[in-house]
């Protein structure tokens, strides 16, 4: 089995990878090549048995994606995307990677011809949703997003179903929840904040809270997103029917339980390390937001998510001590 990972040096692009390879097999076969893409070359050790072909460039170039899909891995996750805060700041820089690196990527696979069907997994986002919201959301919500990501994101889910409808792709869109804890330095997401409020304290450092304490938000872990992947690359797509698109498990917790979580696990020292700054635009991003979702068909063809916040905060401090 030849798998292509879009997306691959980032945190859940990176995991997904060393899921696979600890893993060896995927849908009962073994994994035999992982073809790890992204704007920067992924830096990845190559173990026994499996070939490792990392590769950079720019994912909204056709002819990039034309070589990549050429090689015609049976698996495909697109996880590829330019993050919420910069594509509302850059509007001609969103629609061409998120939109136009999605289409090219379909038609790439389309010019393989009717003999070849991959399973092509999209990590979609909760931001396709708009507001006003019902209280859970449910999957067949209006998707009217109110966020440049967002739209490019529904766009992208649209184009998903069609392909998929036509034949020409095995497709699952999976709409992530804001991941969190997120490792490392924060990016430009709108939503990086969420895991800077737990990142930076657990590291000794202070960490600003942009908005108040009772903004609530579906979150969930790299690990769960990590499992989210693999199950929708493995599931049963008869069962989703025409609408391949689904909301995956997640938590809806407020910023105050989720610092009332990083109290509990590691103490009231880390926990006063959080200082409220609040900042409009941030604010009025984030108040355009789904707070909380029935993730109802998602679990019933079994995706699983976390079970507690706690649990979250735990798991990040495991991670990273086993980093060093």
């Amino acid at each position: 089995m030849r798998i292509l990972v879009l997306g691959a040096a980032g945190m859940v692009g990176r995991r997904l990878i060393d899921r696979l390879v600890a893993e060896k097999t995927i849908a009962g076969e073994t994994i035999t090549a992982i073809d790890a893409f992204d704007v920067v070359k992924p830096e990845i050790a190559a173990p026994a048995g499996v070939e490792i072909a990392a590769s950079a460039g720019d994912i909204a170039d056709e002819a990039t994606v034309r070589a990549l899909v050429e090689r015609r891995p049976d698996f495909i996750f697109h996880l590829a995307a330019i993050v919420s805060g910069e594509a509302e700041a850059d509007f001609d820089k969103g629609y061409r990677i998120n939109q136009d690196g999605m289409r090219h990527l379909l038609e790439a696979i389309r010019a393989q011809g009717e003999n070849y069907r991959p399973r092509l997994v999209f990590t979609s986002s909760i931001a396709v949703f708009g507001a006003p919201f019902e209280e859970p959301i449910g999957d067949s919500f209006l998707s009217a997003p109110l966020t440049s990501y967002g739209t490019q994101k529904a766009i992208c889910e649209l184009l998903l179903n069609d392909y998929s409808r036509k034949g020409f792709v095995d497709g699952v869109g999976i709409r992530l929840p804001t991941i969190v804890v997120r490792p490392g330095k924060p990016n430009k997401a709108a939503s990086s904040f969420f895991s800077g409020i737990i990142r930076e304290p657990l590291a000794g450092q202070e960490a600003i809270l942009p908005v108040a304490d009772d903004v609530r938000h579906w979150v969930a872990s790299p690990a769960s997103a990590v499992g989210f992947l693999m199950h929708a690359a493995t599931m049963d797509t008869d069962v989703l029917g025409a609408r391949r698109c689904l909301t995956m498990p997640g938590l809806s917790v407020t910023i105050a339980e989720m610092i009332e979580a990083l109290r509990e696990v590691a103490g009231d020292e880390v926990a006063g390390r959080i200082r409220r700054e609040p900042d409009a635009v941030i604010e009025k991003i984030v108040a355009g937001w789904p707070r909380t979702f029935d993730a109802g068909r998602a679990a019933s063809v079994g995706f699983a998510a976390d079970a507690s916040f706690a649990d979250i905060v735990r798991a990040h401090m495991a991670d990273e001590a086993a980093r060093g």
